[in-house]
């Protein structure tokens, strides 16, 4: 259950709830959605959707979450003999978004089960009172 969008020059694969970071939007606040409808690729877990090259009708929806700046790249200039040295910096700004759903005609996309590690643990307990309750008869 994810797909695969083209955001600029770069591609992602997002699922539901995924949380990642893209270029910066200036007119994105805290808290707006965003809506990329480059979809290349979708799969729903039984049957895929190729696009030609891209889907048609189909977008996935995000939340914005921050807006940060990338590490700080720093350029130095050295030519030797020449007492010529120049030294700038660099920060790209990011935006940080979650995937809050992902909509291709044809297609329902559901979250991922986020209890299931949960669940396959209470089961060995569950096996064991009720090994114990036959024990006790």
């Amino acid at each position: 259950m994810f797909a695969i969008f083209e955001d600029g020059s770069h591609q992602h694969q997002v699922q539901v709830g995924d949380r990642l970071t893209v270029d910066y939007r200036e007119a994105a606040a805290e808290g707006d959605s965003l809506k990329f409808d480059r979809v290349l690729l979708a799969n729903d877990g039984e049957t895929s959707s190729i696009g030609k090259p891209m889907i048609e009708g189909a977008a996935v929806e995000t939340e914005v979450l921050e807006q940060t700046k990338g590490k700080k790249l720093e350029i130095v200039k050295f030519r030797r003999r020449k007492n010529s040295r120049t030294h700038t910096g660099h920060r790209q700004k990011y935006t940080s978004v979650r995937v809050t759903g992902i909509t291709v005609p044809g297609m329902v996309f559901t979250a991922p089960p986020a209890d299931e590690p949960a669940a396959a643990a209470a089961e060995p307990e569950a096996a064991a009172d009720d090994a114990k309750a036959e024990a006790e008869e």
